[in-house]
């Protein structure tokens, strides 16, 4: 008899209670990945996110052999591999943890199906965030929290999360023996196998897995004084190193627990003073908590059309602006070097999210939220559906956020941080000869200037596509036009549904 835990995010051993349940009975455990060729072909996953996951898994495979199992990577749709794993390894439980995205839930409803009808009884746990989130929306009477404050009066009343369980160990009787351990059809794929062109890497910054996501964790958790007085809007988004933990990538593919994570900040606060949510570390896994909760009950959630959180924007598609944004020739040099970063190290620092987000959308070319997102999607580490979304909602002001008349300036606002412009010198070499008052407005500097500096502005790095000081005017005037349209259809719409008075006789 054997037991089968399916890893899917949860790419870990500590933390893990699924993985807890599969070892219960003692039964010999196959701990499986499955790798859909479909997705590998199709999904929007960049280089360095197909890299950092195979690093994931062949961390976590070195660990499990470490306690005489390995993974297996099966090949094929989850539908078509497990009925026939079922049979073959004579399965007679899986396991797996909880995912509330719409795809995996649509996929393990199929699954679970297709284990009862071969037999297999099925357990899946909760691990990926803090709080069930139906018991949040239970606490909230029956709603997803639809702002940040009220979803932390809503864990106040909860209390703590439950404290992580123990980290996986193995009976004898779980081991893998015999053929299946040496079996290399199933180990992990290279990255030639999920469609990478190694060429095309940079340096690995960020190497995937648990091992280096608890060393990762460790080195900043040591650092109580940091950990206390951590306030997120006062990081540097211009420093040349990153100023945040870079965790989020870990706490994605569950390389990290969130719990374990919270619970090592509990004891760092106590007895200190320290920082409050929504700034403070702590209040970034509440952060991470809102838009989980908000999504996993919001139909069309990371989409405008048909999502009752997202006002209705006329966003005016231009695929020559979102190509300019996409591929860093936005001719605004802050902007374009955040744009280089994302595309070769995967991450981002969360304010320059917020300035290309904002030039993207509201504040300069005018383009749909979805289609940053899904930009972001692709080129992200930590590319979370439910984050993702919820992030380009709010910062595009279409759900969540309402002061839409707050916009970034793709010149000032770098400059608060980085006045000699060394961010824009890293990432935009071509520009780095540039006197500083002029790395941020190359536009302006006198042809004399641009030669000296060996990049002709037209020639060697683009002329602005837009002019931000008219276009975020009439960007402005536009979102209020969307706000007014958007309350005159509601009152309009409540107005309708409201029961009509019984006329006196």
């Amino acid at each position: 008899m054997t037991t089968v835990h399916w890893f899917r995010k949860g790419l870990r051993l500590h933390d893990n209670p699924a993985l807890l349940a599969a070892v219960k009975e003692g039964a010999e455990l196959r701990p499986v990945f499955v790798l859909d060729p479909w997705f590998v072909k199709n999904a929007r996953v960049g280089v360095n996110r197909w890299r950092f996951l195979s690093q994931a898994l062949r961390d976590l495979d070195d660990s499990l052999r470490k306690l005489k199992s390995r993974l297996f990577v099966v090949r094929g749709s989850p539908e078509e591999v497990f009925p026939t794993l079922f049979k073959k390894w004579d399965v007679q439980k899986i396991t797996w943890e909880i995912d509330t995205e719409p795809y995996a839930q649509t996929r393990d409803e199929k699954v679970e199906r297709l284990a009862k009808e071969s037999g297999v009884e099925v357990v899946c746990r909760h691990g990926h965030t803090l709080y069930r989130t139906e018991k949040i929306i239970e606490a909230n009477f029956g709603k997803a929290p639809l702002t940040y404050v009220s979803l932390e009066k809503v864990v106040s009343k909860l209390g703590h999360p439950p404290k992580p369980v123990d980290t996986l160990s193995l009976p004898d009787s779980c081991h893998i023996h015999g053929e299946a351990a040496t079996d290399v059809s199933y180990d992990v794929p290279s990255l030639k196998e999920l469609g990478v062109d190694e060429s095309q890497l940079e340096p690995c910054l960020y190497p995937g897995g648990e091992t280096e996501a608890l060393a990762r964790l460790k080195i900043y958790m040591e650092r109580k004084s940091w950990v206390c007085k951590f306030e997120k809007p006062k990081t540097s988004p211009t420093s040349l190193q990153p100023s945040t933990t870079v965790l989020s990538p870990y706490l994605k593919f569950g390389c990290l627990s969130p719990r374990t994570m919270y619970h090592q900040l509990i004891q760092i606060y106590k007895g200190s003073a320290h920082t409050k949510p929504p700034v403070s570390l702590l209040g970034q896994l509440l952060w991470r908590e809102f838009f989980y909760t908000v999504g996993a009950v919001t139909p069309n959630f990371d989409r405008m059309e048909g999502n009752a959180v997202c006002r209705q924007i006329p966003w005016v598609r231009d695929e020559k602006l979102m190509d300019a944004w996409t591929n860093a020739r936005t001719g605004y040099p802050f902007i374009d070097a955040i744009m280089t970063q994302l595309r070769k190290e995967g991450w981002i620092h969360h304010l320059s999210r917020h300035a290309v987000a904002c030039f993207l959308t509201r504040g300069d070319l005018w383009q749909p939220w979805e289609d940053g997102m899904k930009v972001f999607e692709e080129l992200l580490l930590d590319a979370d559906w439910f984050l993702n979304a919820g992030n380009w909602m709010w910062l595009s002001a279409s759900a969540f956020f309402n002061s839409y008349f707050r916009v970034y300036s793709p010149i000032a606002f770098g400059k608060n941080t980085d006045k000699h412009g060394d961010y824009i010198r890293k990432y935009l070499p071509q520009l780095a000869k540039y006197p500083e008052n002029y790395i941020y407005e190359p536009w302006k500097a006198p042809l004399a200037t641009q030669r000296a500096a060996g990049c002709i502005i037209g020639q060697d790095y683009p002329r602005p596509i837009v002019d931000h000081s008219v276009i975020m005017k009439r960007n402005l005037d536009r979102m209020a036009k969307a706000y007014k349209a958007g309350k005159e259809k509601k009152a309009s719409s409540d107005n309708q549904s409201s029961p009509k008075k019984k006329m006196k006789k």
